[in-house]
């Protein structure tokens, strides 16, 4: 076994507190990484907090891993020591299924590994869980682990390994490029990576936000047009203008609202998961034949072509480095909204 330094938490109403990990030893597939940066996704406050129920304690939370490899199995190909690397939301899955054949791992019927906190055996992970990227050092398949291009920094490619790619999937799925209007519902740490993507794509971008606070960042990074939504008029101005909006919030919206800004044969995508019912009226969806779809992360290949779309534009996440020993305190500023617009730590400093 492979020791590394992490942080982990042991209760939903705990403190972070370094500790030490083990990682399964290297097989011939396996790749060490050498983590260097991890970023903070909301999602690692739901899983900390035991907010979606079936955390597993102690959790080491943390999907956007940048890092260099330190050594490779006897059968990897695709890597090699001192290769820029990056690991995202899953580690495994089963490769069998239709989706997994179809290079759609993200949807695996089989039920996918996620980097933290997916039950595993003991021979993978002392403890039967993942544990993720607030740690020194990870072992990782060497299939889902992704190459880092040059022209990207690890600190601002972090994110990407997930906001990047929350926001890649459906714009490339629902054809954003030129001529198409496209809403980013949000202004956060998926949003502004969204307005940039989407922006490099071609297409005319507008941000829609509960104020204008953000609304200089917003059209720095892309957006031709910015909006509140607190203002009711902003749904009147805007209905029927839009051919696919990406909904990035966590809090529940009046997504019928939403929907009438959609032009014919428009698509309003959740990407944010409020803990609550959406309510769309029927008359609203087949008045102009708008559909209410998801998406969750994208696949491997996928991942991969974000990356290099992401280093032939120069896109990075914007960013804010800090060190592990303040990860309670960027939970609270997330909660805050007082990011702009992601969190990544230092793995030097574990």
């Amino acid at each position: 076994m492979t020791t590394a330094a992490a942080y982990s938490v042991s209760a939903p109403d705990g403190r972070f507190e370094k500790t030490t990990i083990e990682r399964r030893e290297l097989g011939p597939h396996d790749v060490l990484i050498d983590i260097k940066y991890a970023g903070i996704c909301h999602s690692d406050i739901h899983i900390a907090r035991n907010e979606w129920h079936g955390t597993r304690y102690p959790a080491v939370p943390g999907h956007e891993i940048a890092g260099i490899v330190a050594a490779v199995g006897s059968a990897v190909s695709k890597h090699k020591v001192g290769d820029r690397v990056g690991v995202g939301c899953m580690v495994d899955s089963c490769g069998e299924c239709a989706s997994c054949v179809a290079g759609e791992e993200q949807y695996c019927t089989g039920g996918n590994t996620m980097t933290y906190n997916s039950v595993v055996p003991e021979s993978v992970q002392p403890g039967g869980h993942t544990l993720g990227g607030y740690s020194t050092r990870v072992v990782v398949t060497e299939h889902f682990v992704l190459s880092i291009p040059e022209g990207i920094g690890l600190d601002v490619a972090a994110p990407l390994l997930c906001a990047g790619i929350t926001l890649f999937s459906p714009l490339r799925h629902w054809n954003a490029g030129p001529g198409k209007q496209v809403a980013i519902v949000g202004m956060g740490g998926l949003g502004h990576v969204g307005v940039k993507l989407a922006a490099a794509m071609g297409a005319e971008v507008t941000v829609l936000s509960q104020s204008l606070s953000k609304q200089e960042d917003g059209l720095r990074l892309g957006a031709h047009h910015y909006y509140a939504t607190s203002d009711k008029q902003t749904f009147k101005d805007l209905r029927r203008r839009f051919d696919l909006i990406l909904n990035t919030v966590s809090a529940p919206l009046p997504i019928d609202n939403y929907m009438r800004l959609l032009n014919l044969d428009g698509t309003l995508v959740i990407l944010g998961l409020p803990d609550s019912p959406l309510t769309v009226q029927p008359f609203t969806v087949v008045g102009v034949r708008r559909s209410l779809a998801g998406s969750t992360i994208g696949s491997i290949a996928e991942t991969q072509e974000m990356l290099n779309f992401c280093a032939e534009h120069g896109i990075g996440a914007e960013i804010e480095v800090i060190s592990a020993d303040r990860i309670d305190d960027a939970y609270a500023r997330v909660l805050a909204s007082d990011v702009r617009y992601r969190f990544v730590i230092d793995a030097a400093t574990m």
